[in-house]
């Protein structure tokens, strides 16, 4: 299985035509793409709005037309990326059909995803340990995919398709597993390559939640209604 891997690392701000874009648009999408360039290649506590606006076309002043402070910036790239991941995991949360190739293509777009986005999980996870405003929002980030977890996990529970243990802790354990093993895997250049996380990921999510019997296949003959 092949990942697209795309020459720029930014998560685009806005994805619009740009003869269509207002000025105000474009400058907030500028100073978002400036700082998932800057964390590309340093780490956040070196950031300052001087070096931010620096690698845009507008000035200092305009920072504040736009954002209280760089932790406001770094709030609205986790919005973003929040919903590009919501996107990828669509089809184990709410598919019909084979949950354990559901999920194998659920990880794959995530690792795709993360594969890209690495620099930035790090720079925030890494920020949350001395940062009480970052922390509450990498907790906040986190559990909203635990509680759609916990929902999907139960789901299939009831289905007899995963057997009948305490959802909530492993579907916590699972989401830390890949945020965890992803931060490492490409946070940082030289980032490793996606291909094998994904596989890592899946064996365990796959063995954890469906059996064992499924993992080498990567499709199983359970059927989600």
């Amino acid at each position: 299985m092949s990942f697209p891997i795309s020459s720029s690392p930014r998560l685009r701000a806005d994805q619009k035509p740009a003869l269509k874009i207002a000025k105000s648009d474009r400058t907030r999408a500028a100073i978002l793409d400036a700082a998932l360039e800057f964390v590309w290649s340093r780490p956040f506590h070196e950031m300052t709005v001087n070096s931010l606006m620096a690698s845009t076309e507008v000035g200092r002043s305009a920072f504040y037309q736009y954002f209280n402070d760089l932790h406001a910036v770094m709030e609205a790239l986790l919005d973003m990326l929040e919903i590009e991941i919501s996107v990828v995991i669509q089809p184990w949360y709410t598919d019909v059909g084979d949950p354990v190739a559901l999920l194998n293509e659920t990880l794959t777009g995530l690792v795709s995803v993360c594969y890209h986005r690495g620099p930035f999980l790090r720079a925030i996870s890494d920020a949350a340990t001395t940062d009480t405003r970052f922390e509450k929002d990498w907790r906040r980030f986190l559990r909203g995919f635990d509680d759609l977890g916990l929902a999907r996990i139960a789901a299939d529970q009831e289905q007899g398709l995963i057997p009948g243990f305490d959802p909530g802790p492993v579907c916590i354990s699972l989401n830390r597993l890949n945020a965890s093993a992803m931060i490492e895997a490409f946070g940082r250049r030289p980032r490793g390559k996606p291909e094998p996380v994904r596989k890592a990921l899946s064996r365990v999510w796959v063995s954890t939640l469906y059996g064992t019997q499924w993992v080498e296949q990567q499709f199983s003959t359970l059927v989600r209604t």
